[in-house]
């Protein structure tokens, strides 16, 4: 009973100050910490018992933070959001790096503490940051693209920090050969994990879609998370690691955001475990001995990342303004400062003290983070003030001017992406079936056929293996069909591209001979028969070549509806808010939405008799009603209740878009709350879907239709044999729990 006991005293303290916290407007997280540090042994005003069994629930909360990290991120997401926050990304964790080793040299800290202590200073809290801008109502600011983006790219070091920072303290040195193999070794598990994952889970998922529900999908989703946390160990790397990989895996599924939904509940109960145990270790004894570190460390940290974050974004040409909040968003430790400090003191090769210094660190940093972010607009203004004019505009020169490409050079980029790219996915995918049938297909085939001749057994075996590798080799062998105009432009371009291009198709054959090689001797042993057999398989591979093709084919149109799934799904549903917010990303131009009020006092008038135009600037480019989406609406286009108003405009004019509505709708007195006027769209599974008004018996229940919105037309006081069809927008008033349970 006394992890019980822990649990009780554990989760009530954190109810307790995480309701402070929200009412001094500060993160959740202080609140957690704080309660961690009253509830702790050091202090002693309670008795834990098990810190042990709190340390083992604070792991399960690491992985179901890392977890629902993944599910927020997207591969893709790294492609969209470009190579500016990369750039930024990078420059701020390698200068932040070299700090924490100069700082840490300077301390008289080991070379292991310096290294550790480099990594941890270079992660920022996305989640602090997106709490913050939430509530401050800044996401819409044009410097966001690159802000969030570049957390992105933070998130994905973050976690090959753990992965490198864990090989390190375990063989203590900084062989480049063992970290070169490191690295290999990492790439070549998240490409394969990327493969096929993205080739199994989805389509697994929509098999079974018609069996799952709410649990059932919260249940696979958890079991799949544990699978790849023990996949991961199993292969050598962190639980941390696989949990990411697998949140990041069904981010790409259209169950994903509803995953991440189910899962919320559970990250939120044990990541306050986690935060709360991170507070549990820090000792006021010790941050009363270590004051000055942290003065020193807290400094360094908000200097060192708002110089390097804001260096960054200015080398990618963002310009002062932008380049200024981003660095000022980004100047705290976040979370995975807390993981990499945990991690090296468990290996030990950082002291014990420094783990509540770098907590305390955090603390101060994340209460700062607003008032970091307020500060940004004022120190722009001064710099604007005092910086020469000439240096200004140098840095505010806009890097959307960029040279002008030939096309054959545009050629050249496009094919060698591919041509690496092919090479990368589809070697790995070969070697992973290489290595898995060295490693266990023989065991298992003389445990099932322990009667069989050993020639005959691995003849077979490779026949098997050959046949199971044909599509793949094939995939490798041939171009991609996006290059092949690429290699008749380039062959037009200039004959001399034929010896180039002839060399990059050797050296693919040449590699694919090698994969059959290799694929021969995994059964039998090198020797002169294997290079007849090796002839022989190469005719055979070249004799199958078509139904190679077909089987290749299937495999990667499965594969790309898999991956491509969820973003078609919502562009089936935002298809101009979608493509547009693409075209304007890095604008400070944006698309945004309003919902019309049944008490908006405009109801029934045309667009053009609207305020909308004339006083915020703002272009209507879709009005949903209903099932129905009129894009592009001229200026008769009336409005009518429950309009879906999609706008274009900058933040301003967006802002004063909405302040129109909420001027112009007529507030309800609160004495009518419990009889109401409700509407909604009736769906496939609504209850009245199909039926007549009379059929609904809806006066039986104290409520009644008044209006029915069907294609386009306005019904009032509709007749009782009218039907309800799917996309209809019904107003019902009566009681409103009623009225809920309708709609």
């Amino acid at each position: 009973m006394n992890l019980v006991t822990d649990l009780a005293i554990i989760l009530i303290a954190a109810g307790a100050f995480t309701v402070i916290a929200r009412a001094l407007k500060q993160p959740l997280i202080l609140g957690y910490i704080v309660a961690g540090f009253l509830v702790g042994p050091h202090l002693g005003l309670f008795n834990i018992a098990s810190t042990e069994g709190v340390e083992q629930w604070s792991e399960i909360g690491i992985i179901f933070l890392l977890f629902t990290l993944g599910l927020e991120f997207s591969f893709k997401k790294l492609l969209r959001v470009g190579s500016s926050a990369l750039i930024t990304a990078v420059v701020k964790c390698i200068g932040m790096f070299a700090v924490g080793m100069v700082v840490g040299g300077a301390m008289n800290w080991s070379t292991m503490e310096c290294v550790f202590l480099g990594g941890l200073l270079s992660m920022s809290s996305t989640t602090i940051i997106i709490k913050a801008y939430d509530d401050l109502g800044l996401k819409k600011r044009p410097h966001t693209t690159l802000l969030f983006g570049s957390l992105v790219f933070e998130d994905l070091i973050a976690v090959l920090l753990l992965v490198l920072l864990s090989t390190m303290a375990v063989s203590n040195q900084f062989a480049a050969g063992d970290m070169a193999v490191a690295l290999a070794k990492l790439a070549f598990f998240l490409v394969l994990c990327f493969l096929v994952g993205i080739y199994v889970i989805p389509s697994l998922l929509k098999w079974a879609r018609r069996f799952l529900n709410d649990e059932i999908l919260l249940i696979i989703s958890i079991g799949l998370c544990f699978l790849m946390v023990a996949l991961a160990e199993l292969a050598g790397f962190s639980s941390a690691l696989g949990a990411f990989i697998m949140g990041s895996l069904l981010a790409e599924t259209i169950e994903g955001e509803h995953i991440e939904h189910l899962v919320g509940g559970i990250k939120d109960l044990f990541g306050a475990i986690f935060f709360v145990s991170v507070g549990m270790m820090v000792d006021p004894a010790v941050i009363g001995q270590h004051w000055p570190t942290i003065v020193v460390l807290t400094i360094v940290t908000i200097v060192g990342i708002l110089f390097f974050s804001t260096a960054g974004a200015l080398m990618v040409g963002e310009g002062i303004k932008n380049s200024v909040h981003v660095g000022f968003s980004l100047a705290q430790l976040g979370e995975f400062a807390f993981i990499i400090a945990s991690l090296g003191c468990s290996l030990g090769v950082m002291r014990d003290f420094i783990y509540p210094v770098v907590v305390t660190v955090s603390v101060v940093t994340t209460f700062l983070t607003p008032y970091m972010i307020k500060a940004a607009d004022p120190v722009c203004d001064w710099l604007y003030q005092v910086l020469p004019a000439r240096l200004i505009a140098r840095l505010d020169l806009s890097d959307t001017t960029q040279r002008d490409s030939t096309a054959a050079a545009n050629a050249w980029r496009h094919m060698l992406r591919n041509y690496f790219l092919r090479i990368l996915l589809y070697g790995v995918i070969i070697i992973a079936m290489l290595v898995f049938s060295n490693l266990y297909v023989e065991k298992l085939a003389v445990r099932f056929l322990p009667s069989m001749s050993t020639w005959l057994l691995h003849t077979l075996l490779t026949l098997s293996l050959l046949f199971f590798i044909s599509p793949f080799l094939y995939g490798f062998m041939r171009p991609a069909r996006s290059s092949r105009d690429d290699i008749t432009l380039l062959l037009k371009e200039n004959k001399r591209n034929k010896f180039l291009l002839a060399a990059l198709s050797l050296i693919r054959i040449f590699l694919t001979i090698l994969f059959i090689f290799l694929a021969i001797t995994v059964f039998f042993p090198f020797s002169v028969w294997s290079l007849l057999l090796l002839v022989v398989a190469v005719a055979l591979f070249l004799l199958m070549a078509q139904l190679s093709l077909r089987r290749l084919s299937s495999i990667e149109q499965r594969f790309s509806d898999n991956l491509n799934a969820r973003e078609r799904m919502a562009q089936a549903r935002r298809p101009i808010t979608t493509s547009i917010q693409d075209k304007l990303a890095g604008y400070d131009v944006h698309v945004d939405h309003v919902v019309v009020s049944a008490d908006f006092s405009y109801i029934g008038k045309t667009l053009r008799e609207m305020p909308f135009r004339h006083h915020s600037g703002v272009n209507i480019i879709e009005i949903a009603r209903g099932s129905r989406h009129i894009r592009i609406p001229s200026g008769d286009e009336r409005i009518f209740p429950a309009d879906r108003l999609v706008a274009v405009g900058t933040t301003a004019q967006l802002e004063d878009f909405k302040s129109i509505f909420a001027a112009n709708t007529i507030p309800q007195p609160q004495e009518q709350q419990d009889f109401a006027v409700l509407n909604g769209l009736v769906t496939e599974v609504s209850p009245l879907a199909g039926k007549t008004l009379r059929e609904t018996s809806m006066r039986s229940a104290g409520c009644m239709v008044v209006s029915i919105l069907h294609d386009g037309e306005l019904i009032t006081n509709p007749t009782a044999d009218m039907s309800i069809s799917v996309g209809d927008t019904i107003w019902v008033a009566g009681e409103r729990k009623s009225c809920q349970w309708f709609l």
